[in-house]
């Protein structure tokens, strides 16, 4: 069962060649093996329950579900009745949910197994996986190097085949760049494509799975997505079918500065007759300021609810009500939440409104702008999803500025709403991935593309 896909997992148990059981005991025994990447927070008890429910059903002949039997990892900012999740935050260290997420019901209707859940930075705030709770998670190459992202442990477990298949949040690369530092495939939808109902996230937050290859990307989104009248801003993608035609055209942005990898990358999908045109978007180098003012407000916003008084852990060194706000948000966040959330007040107060908030909602209209004139020229934008490779632990944990930078090339699809891909390419030594943004409910075009993409890598490796 060694690096199955997730189809090929379903057909496998649908046709009995094994159960659903060995999958999981499978699986559990990959997990153990693998502590010290602290990737994996908990391994939940009942998954076994279920997939003996799974195996019964097939016996009795009984229809089962499209990702029947398939063990899925769950962020641990994605809420299931009845069990933990912390956004890895002391604040929500003993946080029971008494409900769940409508992703994790779709996966359930689908008899998807819940079976692991996963470790990221604080609140889906970070670019590293450094910011955790439970510490940091350890790159799947180099365990010297980080996982990458705030969903670092979903890319991890992936990659060392703990599961076949994690639900996590892309925030402003969340998914996409630990996707890009582990050799994983993750998508961030077009904005609404699954609902966000139960993510304990900001309001830029998407839910997207991570797997070994596109095929499965595409076809676990398909289950996931949909409109949810729980989710206000949700919709109905409905991923209608694109032909490609017969020379691909990719939009290289010439104001991206890029380094001699993506060249190469560059030259090798030119000599396999892919088409590059330039296309301009002028305010490239503005996104990721844009990004952090937005996102620090919203962070903000979000994270003023927990205050010590509901829905969180209260200290207990208080002495009157401010000691109760004070000391409880004192203790339950961590270092890049506090950063972020001083950063978010100060961006949001007084005269500060007009002048960075304000302006950067501006700044994000107007890049949206030029990315949709920009996708008018090309079928999509190829940019790299990462700045490099995988940095080292701690270099960059006391320099925000440094690892704010490592967004660059992820943000702009957050701040649109456009969907993007990252797919891993074949080079030596650690892991980089490329990354193809497309146009606004053309996740099946995309798809098409990343396929293409993914089937010259495998050539060439």
């Amino acid at each position: 069962m060694n690096n199955m896909t997730v189809l090929e997992l379903v057909e496998g148990i649908k046709s009995r060649k094994f159960t659903a059981c060995d999958v999981v005991k499978h699986y559990i025994e990959v997990v153990e093996k693998s502590k010290d990447y602290n990737a994996v927070i908990e391994v939940f008890s009942d998954a076994l329950d279920r997939a003996k429910a799974i195996d019964e059903k097939i016996a009795n002949g009984e229809e089962v579900g499209k990702l029947a039997g398939v063990p899925v990892a769950i962020a641990d900012n994605i809420v299931i009745e009845g069990k933990k999740a912390s956004a890895a935050s002391n604040f929500l260290a003993d946080f029971v949910s008494p409900y769940s997420a409508t992703v994790v019901k779709k996966l359930l209707a689908e008899d998807a197994i819940p079976f692991i859940r996963t470790n990221m930075d604080e609140f889906a705030v970070g670019s590293s996986s450094e910011y955790s709770l439970y510490g940091a998670v350890k790159n799947a190459v180099d365990s010297s190097r980080v996982a990458g992202g705030c969903q670092g442990g979903a890319a991890v477990a992936v990659a060392l085949d703990m599961c076949p298949v994690a639900i996590a949040s892309d925030t402003g690369g969340s998914l996409r760049e630990p996707a890009s530092f582990n050799g994983v495939v993750a998508i961030k939808p077009s904005t609404g494509t699954v609902s966000r109902f139960g993510l304990i996230a900001s309001s830029f937050d998407q839910i997207a799975p991570i797997t070994k290859n596109v095929s499965d990307n595409e076809y676990v989104l398909k289950v996931i997505a949909g409109k949810d009248y729980h989710d206000g801003i949700s919709i109905n993608n409905k991923f209608e079918a694109k032909e490609l035609p017969a020379t691909i055209k990719l939009g290289l942005i010439k104001e991206a500065l890029t380094d001699e990898k993506f060249s190469n990358v560059v030259d090798s999908l030119k000599a396999e007759g892919v088409e590059f045109v330039e296309v301009s978007v002028p305010h490239f180098d503005k996104a990721l300021a844009c990004y952090y003012i937005i996102a620090s407000a919203v962070t903000t916003s979000n994270l003023a609810k927990f205050d010590g008084i509901k829905s969180s852990r209260r200290s207990n060194n208080i002495t009157d009500l401010e000691s109760v706000y004070v000391n409880s948000r004192s203790e339950g966040f961590g270092i890049e939440a506090k950063r972020r959330i001083i950063l978010g007040n100060f961006v949001l107060s007084g005269e500060n409104l007009p002048a960075y908030y304000n302006q950067a909602r501006k700044v994000q209209n107007i890049i949206t702008s030029e990315f949709v004139s920009a996708l008018n020229e090309c079928d999509a934008i190829m940019m790299p999803t990462t700045l490099g490779e995988a940095f080292k632990l701690g270099e960059k944990v006391n320099d925000p500025v440094a690892m704010y930078k490592e967004d660059l090339f992820t943000v702009p699809a957050s701040i649109t709403g456009l969907p993007a891909i990252t797919v891993p390419v074949a080079v030596e030594g650690l892991p980089i991935g490329v990354q193809f943004c497309g146009a606004m409910l053309e996740e099946d075009k995309l798809y098409k593309i990343a396929q293409k993409f993914e089937d010259l890598q495998r050539r060439a490796k």
